[in-house]
C-alpha cells in the first residue's frame, strides 16, 4: 500500500489535432513547454534516399527529402557534378559510357569489314 501512495501521477497527453490515431503520418514527440508541460509535436515524415534505377544502390551526396520539400529545394541538395548526378550512380554511368564506346567500335569494325568484302 505505501509503494502505490508514493509513485508520482503522469500527465496524460491527448493530440492536439483532429486525427486521433497513431498511423505513419501522425508520428509525435513529448517536448516539456516553458511552462513546464508535456505536449505533444508533430514529427514529419522523413524523405527516402534517392535510388539508381540501374543498380539500385543509394545515391550518395544526395539529401533525403519529401516531394514537396525537394520541389523548393537548392540544386546543391539535389545533383552532383558529374554526368547524370542525382540520377544514376557513379557505376551505372561508367557502365554506359563504355557499352555506348564498345557500340561504336562494333559498328566501324563492320563497316571496315563491309568494305574490305566489297574489294
Amino acid at each position: 500500500v505505501i509503494l502505490l501512495l508514493n509513485r508520482k501521477m503522469v500527465q496524460r497527453l491527448c493530440y492536439r489535432r483532429k486525427m486521433s490515431y497513431n498511423t505513419r503520418s501522425n508520428k509525435t514527440r513529448i517536448v516539456k513547454t516553458p511552462g513546464n508541460r508535456l505536449v505533444y509535436q508533430i514529427r514529419k515524415k522523413t524523405g527516402k534516399i534517392p535510388v539508381c534505377p540501374i543498380t539500385h544502390e543509394r545515391l550518395p551526396g544526395i539529401k533525403k527529402l519529401r516531394p514537396a520539400t525537394r520541389s523548393r529545394a537548392p540544386k546543391k541538395h539535389l545533383t552532383v557534378s558529374r554526368p547524370y548526378g542525382g540520377v544514376l550512380s557513379a557505376k551505372a554511368v561508367s557502365d554506359k559510357i563504355l557499352r555506348a564506346y564498345l557500340q561504336e567500335e562494333m559498328r566501324n569494325v563492320k563497316k571496315f569489314l563491309s568494305k574490305k568484302e566489297k574489294k
